[in-house]
């Protein structure tokens, strides 16, 4: 934990309270004591530094001093093909950790149905995981998630409301052109990725893709899973193109 996020209601003008792990990573973790400084941040809002004033069993109190603007929103979004219950579970944290501003959870024709009754996509499950992902990053932008159960709709539909003027790039082990390459020629603007299922998507689904602007990006002949695809493509992204 690099970072010890404090949620706004738990702020009293510069004055917080935490409980619950933070807490005990100051005390015993971090052997904070009164007098000590930790790093903070606000969730939705500035980085900081707080001075503990007091540390007991019932919660850790903390006078914050706030930095003037909050740190930047992340350029990339993700739309991706729920993959099984499993993946997701890991994957959260991770897309939090590496930046990504909006995940849009989407079916498709090789995502089993049964994939949506997981509870890794109620709120109260992936939110912690989310904020997990901010503290090792030292970051304080919340991705917002959005489910959508059928494709057709969201691509014909929902993309512009949803991804106003991003770039829009599908990931496809047979494209030629690399996502670096793409978010190059398009520096300093939202770029929104789109990843398949485990067993890819069909030619429809790729064509519709395309026909609502899409490009082809990839990163070699490997075919990767969809957890590795994620974190593989946008570091990459982040790495040479931004």
């Amino acid at each position: 934990m690099n970072l010890i996020l404090i949620e706004p209601h738990e702020l009293a003008g510069n004055m917080a309270t935490i409980r619950d792990q933070r807490a005990s990573h100051i005390r015993d973790v971090l052997s904070g004591r009164p007098g000590g400084s930790v790093r903070v941040g606000l969730l939705g809002g500035p980085l900081g530094v707080a001075t503990i004033l007091e540390t007991g069993a019932e919660g850790v109190s903390l006078s914050c001093e706030w930095e003037p603007l909050p740190p930047p929103v992340p350029p990339a979004d993700l739309l991706l093909a729920l993959p099984r219950p499993k993946v997701m579970r890991r994957l959260w944290a991770q897309l939090s950790a590496l930046g990504v501003g909006h995940v849009a959870l989407t079916n498709a024709d090789k995502v089993e149905r049964n994939y949506f009754d997981t509870h890794y996509l109620d709120e109260a499950t992936y939110r912690p995981l989310l904020i997990e992902g901010l503290q090792q990053a030292r970051d304080t932008h919340l991705p917002r998630v959005s489910v959508h159960k059928q494709l057709k709709p969201l691509v014909e539909d929902l993309l512009d409301e949803l991804f106003p003027g991003t770039l829009r790039l599908i990931a496809d082990p047979g494209a030629r052109t690399t996502v670096a390459d793409a978010v190059r020629r398009g520096p300093g603007r939202r770029f929104l990725l789109a990843i398949g299922p485990e067993g890819g998507w069909t030619d429809y689904e790729r064509g519709m893709f395309m026909q609502h602007g899409f490009e082809a990006v990839g990163m070699g002949t490997r075919t990767l899973r969809t957890d590795t695809a994620c974190i593989a493509l946008i570091a990459q992204a982040y790495a040479h193109g931004l």
